[in-house]
């Protein structure tokens, strides 16, 4: 497989280890919570993972006990603790692919004045890994920590042109944010083929009205794709002209980024 072709773990493309069952459902019961549902109930954990009540029950106890999750007192609803926060944040300040890249997003950002991200795929969503903000008054900034779609999304579109796989995670029909969202596979596979030519995608407005956005991927020593980075920012700044500039300009970066990379790896 051409290294343009793999990517750095596919959930849906790995089966776990035997005997780690209640490790692997108290994980997914981790993965439940989301940043539109931030808290859950009993029943709809269990419901969730198809899991019995009683098995969740005790599964969520332990991860209490840990402070990954706490369940108010009044509802009785459970939502990430502290202990899960504190792993994220432990991660995060961990990442050798983070401390590598946030040089290029910090040049990036200064020189275009956009805000500069670093995106990795998880979970079928795109994961905001580290963000650079422009320093604009108006501009996206503390989104770390959250996942977008990856059709919506100029990151995810350079996945879903760039590592073919990734479109099994796909989930049809296609949910539509905007007006300007592709929501149909054929127009959808056109612009794939575009950004396959041009190894840079941009998304204006489809995933929120006023944003809008470019971006390119990022390899490993190894000439793998592990990541994507970006800019965005108000689109009446950023025309379709200044998107194909940043665009290429961005690309460039990426391949110079990669190259020294490969050169300190040597």
């Amino acid at each position: 497989m051409a290294p343009a072709q793999r990517l750095i773990d596919n959930p849906a493309m790995r089966k776990p280890p035997q005997g780690t069952q209640a490790a692997i459902r108290a994980i997914r019961l981790l993965k439940a919570f989301s940043e539109e549902r931030p808290e859950l109930t009993l029943n709809e954990l269990s419901a969730a993972l198809d899991l019995t009540r009683t098995t969740a029950h005790r599964l969520l106890a332990a991860l209490e006990s840990e402070d990954l999750v706490t369940r108010r007192g009044d509802t009785g609803a459970y939502r990430l603790g502290a202990g899960a926060m504190a792993l994220g944040a432990q991660a995060l300040n961990s990442s050798d692919l983070r401390a590598r890249v946030r040089p290029l997003l910090d040049s990036l950002a200064a020189e275009t004045g956009e805000t500069a991200t670093l995106e990795v795929l998880v979970d079928g969503q795109m994961l905001i890994l580290d963000e650079v903000a422009s320093g604009r008054m108006i501009s996206p900034s503390g989104n770390i920590g959250t996942r977008w779609p990856l059709h919506a999304t100029a990151t995810g579109k350079v996945l879903l042109a760039l590592v073919p796989d990734t479109r099994n995670l796909l989930h049809l029909p296609l949910r539509r944010y905007t007006d300007a969202t592709i929501t149909d596979m054929a127009t959808l596979e056109d612009e794939l083929a575009r950004v396959c030519r041009r190894e840079f995608a941009t998304a204006v407005e489809e995933l929120e009205e006023g944003f809008s956005a470019v971006a390119t991927s990022i390899r490993n020593p190894l000439g793998k794709i592990d990541a994507v980075i970006s800019l965005g920012g108000a689109t009446p700044r950023l025309s379709k002209r200044r998107l194909t500039t940043m665009g290429a300009m961005l690309r460039s970066a990426a391949r110079n980024s990669s190259r020294r990379a490969l050169a300190g790896y040597e």
